[in-house]
């Protein structure tokens, strides 16, 4: 009778953990994604904070289908987009943030903001300029209305190991310094890494304000499962270490999420080396082709978030879900 026992407990445990593991790579909240522009759901690159009782998320949004673009419009490329939750669960889309400067003319995606003080900053990328494409900055006072920094590009990756493109970023606040995050790609454009820039807390964050640190990148692709790349860095800072999540491996390779950390924001471990944290999911889930570009986030309660892109057609559509995630042992892991 004991061994009986015994033997349904061990059945009952591995069943356990393959749920636990189905659920894994069926991973996430309820998707949501944009229809506005392309008639089916659209929305990557999250970032989310929470202003005034709300939390805002701002996402890219791709060019209008023909039979869509407003009347009017003198360009139709990328842009990002501003959605509106009360309980993270219920979006609504609010706004978008369109090209103004000429430096956007072409497109612009990948909001990240951080509020400082009592005004918010959004730093993001040009689209569309190949390597030329670089980081920008805005600044605003209610999340949906943004002020350019008239010195815009303000990063543009600099060295000979790179081609000078600067996209994807993302701030984290260290030592009385910002730290700015962002992909660029070795010269001949086929490997994507990170670098970073320093900018003083007490400055104002336009162009001759930031620094780069260090002639070489800070993360590059070196695990199979990475592939060619590493891209879409999101950063906190628990109990002095810093943590980068990111999206190894370019879009529908599949994309994945890693997560290294750091103790001074310049050299960093992998936390996951085997498989990513994060996997695509099995075929006909909805992140079947895409699990990526992961943007996380700390809510005032303590909890963690992280944001996440996926999609189950090789990138016909794109959705927006998340994850919580828990923390033991110095590492995150995904709560069931």
């Amino acid at each position: 009778m004991r061994r009986i026992f015994v033997f349904s407990f061990c059945i009952f445990t591995v069943a356990l953990f393959s749920a636990r593991a189905e659920e894994l790579r069926g991973i996430g909240a309820k998707p949501w994604g944009d229809t506005d522009r392309i008639g089916r759901p659209f929305a990557k690159d999250p970032s989310v904070i929470r202003f005034n009782d709300k939390y805002l998320m701002y996402f890219s949004i791709c060019s209008f289908a023909k039979d869509r673009v407003p009347p009017g419009a003198k360009k139709n490329g990328w842009a990002i987009g501003i959605a509106e939750s009360s309980d993270l669960t219920g979006w609504k889309k609010v706004g978008a943030i369109l090209p103004e400067q000429e430096c956007e003319q072409n497109g612009l995606v990948n909001g990240r903001v951080i509020k400082i003080g009592c005004r918010l900053h959004l730093f993001y990328n040009s689209y569309g300029n190949g390597k030329t494409d670089a980081i920008c900055h805005a600044t605003s006072n209610d999340g949906l209305k943004w002020e350019r920094d008239p010195s815009n590009p303000i990063i543009r990756a600099q060295g000979a190991w790179n081609s000078g493109r600067a996209i994807d970023c993302d701030v984290l606040e260290h030592d009385d310094k910002l730290l700015l995050y962002f992909a660029t790609r070795d010269p001949t454009m086929k490997t994507q890494m990170l670098a970073v820039a320093s900018a003083n807390m007490t400055s104002d964050f336009s162009r001759d304000a930031w620094k780069q640190i260090g002639d070489g990148p800070v993360l590059k692709p070196e695990l199979p499962w990475e592939t060619k790349c590493i891209e879409a860095p999101s950063l906190i800072k628990r109990d002095g270490t810093i943590y980068l999540f990111y999206g190894g491996g370019y879009n529908n390779d599949p994309q994945q999420i890693g997560c290294s950390s750091s103790k001074d924001g310049l050299h960093f471990t992998r936390l996951f080396n085997d498989q990513p944290m994060i996997p695509n999911g099995k075929p006909g889930e909805w992140n079947s082709s895409e699990t990526g570009h992961p943007g996380v986030f700390a809510d005032d309660d303590g909890q963690t978030y992280l944001f996440f892109q996926g999609n189950p057609d090789h990138g016909k559509s794109w959705y927006l879900s998340w994850v919580k995630i828990g923390w033991a042992d110095g590492k995150p892991f995904v709560k069931p």
